[in-house]
């Protein structure tokens, strides 16, 4: 028998569909279809999607259901600076002893995001990039919140990593901040770290994808 999905495991997935256009920005969720398609009944489906609008991910409109939120660039403006400082707030949170060996492992990391320039889709070795970063990080509670927001701003990294000189810029500032970690300047990382993240931000909107 095939097992029923958690509700964990149904907020995953939905979460999924979500960044990856599956459940396109403004449309509506269609939780017959979805729950068809799931294998499971509306009651744990829409406790999930109750969730995620909790989360921001979804919205919940009053006789509409649940609908995706359209790109909004305000929204943004807003969600990429918080990322920015919480990550460095998460960084400064680890002490120098826990960092050690970790500037040799982003390089590598950083090499695979260079060796996947030619397929153009960094998104998922930067998260990686970023994860590693951040995992000697000993604050669950900040972690948690860094967890909970990231998938926000994820559906707006096309717009950035869309082309390759802004990616290797990128990659660029990934290594610059092993290099400072390897140094033993936190500062310094930490700065170039929302850098990384405002330039980003200022990517949004322009017409080069």
């Amino acid at each position: 028998m095939a097992r029923t999905p958690l509700r964990s495991d149904l907020i995953e997935e939905i979460t999924a569909r979500v960044l990856d256009g599956r459940l396109p920005a403004g449309a509506r969720v269609n939780e017959v279809h979805l729950a068809r398609e799931l294998g499971v009944s509306r009651t744990p489906l829409r406790e999930a999607l109750i969730g995620l609008a909790d989360r921001g991910l979804l919205v919940s409109a009053p006789g509409r259901g649940f609908l995706v939120p359209p790109f909004d660039v305000d929204e943004a403006r807003r969600l990429y600076p918080l990322v920015a400082e919480l990550e460095a707030l998460a960084l400064r949170w680890t002490s120098p002893l826990e960092l050690a060996g970790l500037p040799d492992a982003l390089d590598a990391v950083a090499d695979e995001m260079t060796a996947a320039l030619a397929d153009g889709d960094l998104s998922e070795v930067d998260e990686r990039w970023h994860a590693l970063l951040l995992s000697r990080c000993p604050n669950p509670h900040l972690l948690r919140l860094i967890e909970q927001t990231k998938p926000l701003l994820k559906r707006y990294e096309s717009c950035y990593f869309g082309g390759a000189g802004r990616a290797e810029e990128s990659i660029g500032e990934h290594r610059r901040i092993a290099a400072a970690l390897r140094d033993g300047d936190l500062p310094t990382a930490s700065a170039v770290l929302v850098r990384n993240w405002v330039k980003a931000l200022a990517y949004l909107g322009k017409d080069e994808r």
